[in-house]
């Protein structure tokens, strides 16, 4: 009989999965929360889902996940009405006791309740627990609604910083995936060489890199691609933006921001020039993009504030004559595309070790367009850049 185990790509170990919920049991005991709840509905920023489970939700199916202190798990999903057996499959339902499910979709509004219902015949089998909320953001008004409605002697917390303090820094097992992501995403950038070509659209590289990526073992992520004449501002795009024509002298612009083997994201963006040398210009705001990707990353020390390294980048910009940030110029990632710390005068964390973190400086200024973007991975002094790929203009 065949194996079904085989279908199933690269995961993260049933050991690493233990780890986990053993350290956020004991967290949970410690602050008396009797039950996590959680509702993800995409793989982009709803890694905390695949982080529990090593499942997630797509395409704007939610999956909700309710995480005793001291049981296993209970998922519930938009599959078959009950009783049926829901997914995720028998044979890959680690830490999974009940699989609850029913036919509801955001766009019908008559089923707005149906997964908090089922939420609710779990989360009253405890007499007035204290729950948690995982990620409140990602928690449709609906079914907040309804469970605290239909709970009245629950005491509701917000868990979600007691998670993410565990769910950040990455164990060994995490680093081995998190680096083979970004050997993924260097292979690629090798790749792009062959797949830019004069005469294609930047939907077409945006195609053919992804393709490229998939078979490698991605499930997941973003590819940007922008095209313009050199000695312009060629910012990478959208797929609604990229029915451009690629043509001789022309600058490629790529942001590669996609998962490899776990569901773990890296990220990196370069910049190829078609046919001709770059200008001195593009030349010199690159080599800016680099000197100020090195500051920060030297910086990225334990104790560091990121506030302070976004002020420092922030006069880095001015001082040489470069438009200023407008939005985080680096943050950490795991299973969600964007995860904390955020390189922000708003972000609370410190740097602490075994951080997932890109740095992506955007050097812009009137004719010049030029990226720096790769992953570090901290430790107890100076990080490591996880890319190897030349940080370079490649002509082709």
């Amino acid at each position: 009989m065949e194996d079904p185990k085989q279908r199933l790509t690269q995961c993260v170990s049933t050991p690493e999965l233990e780890r986990r919920w053993k350290a956020v049991r004991a967290k949970m005991a410690e602050e008396k929360i009797d039950y996590l709840v959680l509702q993800n509905s995409e793989e982009y920023m709803g890694g905390t889902l695949r982080w529990f489970t090593d499942f997630t939700a797509r395409h704007q199916f939610p999956m909700s996940l309710i995480f005793p202190v001291d049981d296993e798990m209970t998922t519930i999903v938009c599959g078959a009405e009950p009783p049926a057996d829901n997914w995720p499959p028998p044979y890959a339902s680690r830490g999974i006791k009940k699989k609850l499910g029913n036919v509801y979709f955001s766009t019908f509004s008559f089923t707005s309740t149906y997964d908090a219902e089922l939420a609710v015949s779990v989360l009253k089998e405890k007499k007035n627990p204290t729950i948690g909320w995982v990620e409140k953001t990602t928690i449709p008004v609906t079914f907040y609604e309804y469970i605290v409605k239909n709970l009245p002697g629950a005491k509701f917390v917000d868990a979600t910083e007691l998670v993410d303090r565990i769910r950040v820094p990455k164990s060994a097992e995490e680093i081995e995936l998190i680096k083979g992501a970004a050997s993924m995403q260097d292979a690629c950038l090798e790749e792009l060489k062959k797949i830019i070509q004069p005469g294609k659209r930047d939907m077409d590289v945006y195609a053919e890199t992804h393709c490229f990526l998939s078979k490698h073992g991605s499930e997941r992520g973003l590819v940007q691609v922008g095209s313009g004449p050199l000695g312009t501002i060629v910012p990478f795009d959208v797929p609604h933006f990229q029915n451009r024509v690629i043509k001789e002298g022309d600058q490629v612009t790529v942001l590669i921001e996609v998962n490899g083997s776990g569901g773990y994201y890296t990220e990196v963006m370069r910049v190829y020039a078609v046919g001709k040398e770059p200008p001195q210009l593009l030349k010199d705001t690159l080599a800016a993009a680099i000197e100020a990707q090195d500051m920060t990353a030297n910086a990225l020390v334990p104790g560091a504030v990121p506030g302070e390294l976004w002020d420092k980048f922030t006069a880095y910009c001015i001082k040489n004559g470069y438009f200023p940030p407008v939005r985080s110029f680096g943050h950490g990632q795991g299973q969600s595309l964007v995860d904390r710390p955020s390189l922000r005068p708003d972000e609370p964390w410190k740097i602490a070790p075994k951080m997932n973190i890109a740095v992506h400086p955007v050097m812009v200024r009137p004719g010049a367009f030029c990226p720096s973007c790769d992953n570090y991975l901290t430790t107890d002094s100076t990080p490591l850049r996880l890319h190897k790929f030349p940080r370079v203009i490649t002509v082709l």
